[in-house]
């Protein structure tokens, strides 16, 4: 037993489970929260926001570029409804991102006296967007409480958890009985599932493979299975970096596309496969195995020919042995998925001016680098154009599409890698949610790179008014600051040029600085639609 209060309870049990970094806003709920960092500061960095939104969306981009659990704390009421973008996100992506909030004084929750930060059901809202939630209503109670958390955060499929307590419990002292680290233990699969799944797999002929972020801890089996099957690996987003865009095994979205049409075997590892399924079409000519951690997510869309549930690398540790037993001697694909990749990059040439930047970025973005998306042009151009070498090197919202969660969140993912060259991609409408977060980045020193894409409007907004209504345009022309005056005004480094080349001179400058960096790019010519490599049709089941 150690003598704490509520909040020293609850970053105790914090501590013990890892967590080192907290994004933040104080506030009247979380004072005796805050002072309780304040007396841990060398074991946990506090990393402080301007908006709520803003400390959610940078513990969102810590947890989806490490796989760690992200941590951010904010008031009740109105500030963790400020949040809830994030955690929307969070929930789509798989991410294990904590939410500790306060509460109003105990005894008024659920009155509706109208105290400050009252909610009609704060718990009950919270419950609604996470995995799981809970108010620790003694400090005693938070050790047991914040192990739940912890297992639902790392259990099954990670999403996002939220812990609240009330103020005045935040300053009860009492004896705590702290624990240790919750430790997970991977799920195993059904070996007779799996012995099914190595024999469906002996006999294909075309198999290939289709991975999510289910699958990034799973990288090396999943390049070992690919080579034995000679199967060509494919990804959207979250699996991008699985196997290496370097790779001839690789294969963007687009070209997935062409494959799927003749596969007469697919493995979705960690993914839901859903546009596969969905726009591509299945019919009786194409067998699927699904490998997935959630038990609803294999029969979701369709029935596969198997189905195993169970953590993505013990699952295919137990594949892989019973594939090398029965597999065929295969011969290399290498010349025709080759092929297959310079066709499908001229294809998506044409992408312009779009291509032509992400071809600057991805040149001058070192190996290790990391590159953060945003719900932009040049955005939805880097999920099938932008080569990827390693798991967790391209952040997105997933399918939430969430505008204006890029900045934020790729502060939170430098955060996290502190010695790895961070880019981030906006566009001028996006950038603008969270850009007060600048004031962040220069206060606690993140060196960022960010590039915004002004074309004074809301781009794909103002394409759909003119293709769909007629060029009937309503509020999607934009006025903007000055970017590169409004970035200086906060004590950032700014740049702003017109071309590929002149990008290329920028970042190497952002690369170099030591404080953030804010490079805007003027669009003056359109933009050329980048749906339709998304957007694919229907290939089977027709």
């Amino acid at each position: 037993m150690t003598h704490l209060s509520g909040a020293d309870a609850i970053l105790q049990s914090l501590i013990n489970n890892g967590v080192d970094t907290i994004f933040g806003l104080p506030g009247g709920q979380l004072d005796h929260f805050f002072d309780a960092m304040y007396h841990e500061k060398d074991r946990i960095k506090l990393v402080g926001a301007r908006h709520e939104q803003g400390a959610a969306y940078m513990a969102f981009g810590y947890a989806r570029s490490t796989g760690k659990v992200g941590t951010y704390t904010v008031v009740p009421g109105p500030g963790v409804l400020n949040s809830t973008a994030a955690l929307c996100s969070a929930y789509a992506t798989d991410a294990p991102v904590l939410c500790v909030t306060g509460q109003i004084p105990s005894g008024s929750i659920g009155k509706g006296y109208g105290e400050l930060h009252e909610l009609p059901d704060q718990l009950a809202t919270m419950k609604s967007l996470t995995k799981y939630a809970e108010r620790i209503d003694h400090p005693s109670q938070a050790p047991d409480i914040v192990t739940e958390a912890f297992k639902a955060l790392k259990s099954g499929r990670p999403r996002p958890v939220s812990l609240e307590m009330a103020m005045d419990v935040m300053e009860m002292q009492s004896e705590v009985p702290l624990q240790d680290a919750y430790v997970h233990t991977p799920q195993e699969p059904d070996l007779d599932q799996v012995k099914k799944a190595a024999k469906v797999l002996a006999d294909a002929k075309k198999p290939m493979i289709v991975v999510g972020g289910g699958a990034n801890h799973a990288s090396p089996e999943v390049n070992e299975l690919a080579k034995m099957l000679q199967a060509p690996v494919v990804s959207f987003r979250s699996g991008r970096g699985i196997v290496s865009d370097r790779s001839y095994l690789s294969q963007n979205y687009p070209a997935g596309h062409t494959l799927w049409e003749t596969a007469d075997v697919v493995i979705g590892i960690g993914t839901r496969l859903q546009l596969q399924q969905q726009f591509w079409g299945v019919d009786d000519d194409l067998k699927i195995i699904r490998i997935d951690i959630d038990p609803v997510e294999i029969d979701r869309i369709n029935i596969p020919e198997v189905g195993i549930v169970g953590d993505s690398k013990v699952t295919l540790q137990h594949l892989i042995s019973k594939v090398e037993t029965s597999n065929p001697k295969r011969e290399s694909r290498q010349d025709e998925l080759s092929a297959l990749k310079e066709s499908t990059l001229n294809r998506i040439s044409k992408v312009q001016p779009q291509m032509s930047y992400l071809e600057v970025i991805r040149e001058e973005l070192p190996d290790n680098g990391i590159f953060c998306d945003e719900i932009t042009q040049v955005g939805f151009a880097s999920w099938y154009g932008f080569p990827v070498y390693e798991p967790r090197q391209l952040i997105t919202c997933g399918y939430q599409g969430t505008l204006g969660y890029g900045y934020a969140t790729a502060l939170g993912v430098k955060v996290a890698h502190p010695d790895k060259p961070v880019i981030s991609v906006s566009g001028d409408g996006g950038f603008l949610f969270t850009a007060t977060e600048l004031a962040s980045a220069v206060q606690f020193g993140i060196n960022l790179v960010t590039i915004i894409f002004n074309n004074n409007k809301y781009g794909n907004v103002q394409r759909q008014q003119d293709e769909w209504f007629g060029g009937r345009q309503i509020y999607s022309d934009l006025h903007n600051p000055d970017f590169v005056k409004f970035a200086e005004s906060f004590g950032a480094a700014a740049y702003k040029t017109d071309s590929p080349h002149g990008l290329r001179e920028c970042i190497r400058k952002g690369l170099d600085n030591k404080c953030p960096t804010i490079i805007e790019v003027e669009i003056t010519e359109s933009m050329a639609t980048p749906w339709e490599f998304i957007l694919t049709p229907q290939v089977r089941g027709k």
